[in-house]
């Protein structure tokens, strides 16, 4: 795999694609959960991502991905291997405007997480939303706090406006704090041209975001980086096929005439050509990807040898 990057505002040097587990559970558990971390780790990653909220979309196990995670800690004894990423604070599923970042929430969030991943602390853990009728200065302080306790080490943001961003960095300075040093926003090769995503708390980066990466410590690491199989679906099926889905607009069909033309250029899967449009921004983006499989963990982590251009992505 390539270099590790250094994450902007950190000493950890981190792998250019993230293991997200969001299918922890689902797809693999046990023995099948130790073969899919371990070739992670394997092929030269070391960023793996959670939630304490990955389980109540399609279950009841509390902390289910958390769980699966925390059971192959355990039994692999790669705990000092892995820069482990969680979240908190995300609003019950059933009353998502109503916010769950006060202070005994967040301690019950974080609290469960150390316990059910089995670690003494978390090396980046995220607010999984924001709360805008909260001043940044209570949320950075309060992840100080988890820092200061030795709970975590780093902290980030999921789903924060730009302009909440700008304004934690800004108080971070003014206070002597590290801030975020991440984010994780919806970002990849359609969002741009996409239609609005049926759950509005999950924040779109646009060009004013991309600007504030360029400049800040905020490092992105975009969720839905495959376009939820969009591109895949549609060049296997055809546009009737992907007609209820949100990439499905006039410019995505471009993009996708885009994409395939990359395939043939590089000889490369769709994933891998959907993954080189993160390597060759002009600033760091570090993609969250999942795997239901061992052939598409490979497919993925492939990715990053193959010599993408910038020019590659122009429309």
């Amino acid at each position: 795999m390539k270099q590790d990057v250094l994450l902007k505002g950190t000493n950890m040097y981190i792998s250019p694609i993230a293991f997200g587990t969001v299918r922890a559970g689902l797809d693999w558990d046990g023995k099948d959960a130790d073969r899919m971390l371990d070739a992670y780790v394997d092929y030269g990653g070391n960023l793996i991502d959670s939630a304490r909220v990955y389980y109540d979309w399609v279950g009841t196990e509390i902390g289910r991905s958390e769980r699966v995670l925390g059971d192959w800690l355990r039994r692999s004894k790669r705990r000092s291997k892995v820069i482990l990423m969680t979240k908190g604070g995300h609003p019950n599923k059933d009353k998502m405007h109503v916010s769950r970042l006060g202070q005994n929430d967040m301690i019950y969030d974080i609290e469960h997480s150390l316990k059910t991943l089995g670690v003494e602390y978390i090396d980046i853990y995220f607010y999984h939303r924001d709360d805008p009728q909260r001043t940044v200065g209570e949320l950075l302080e309060r992840m100080e706090e988890f820092r200061k306790e030795g709970k975590i080490c780093y902290y980030g943001c999921s789903n924060w406006r730009t302009e909440r961003m700008r304004e934690a960095d800004i108080y971070a300075e003014k206070h002597g704090l590290t801030g975020f040093v991440a984010n994780q926003n919806l970002f990849n090769i359609g969002s741009r041209y996409m239609k609005p995503f049926a759950d509005e708390t999950m924040v779109t980066v646009d060009d004013e975001a991309i600007e504030f990466y360029r400049c800040s410590n905020n490092t992105p690491m975009p969720y839905f980086g495959i376009c939820s199989g969009f591109f895949h679906l549609l060049k296997s099926k055809g546009e009737q096929a992907v007609s209820d889905s949100c990439y499905y607009t006039k410019e995505n069909l471009g993009v996708a005439a885009k994409v395939e033309t990359i395939c043939k250029k590089y000889n490369c899967s769709i994933t891998q050509a959907l993954m080189g449009f993160f390597f060759t921004q002009n600033f760091a983006v570090i993609p969250l990807v999942g795997s239901s499989d061992m052939e598409q963990l490979e497919d993925v982590m492939n990715s990053v040898e193959i010599p993408f251009l910038k020019e590659d992505y122009e429309i």
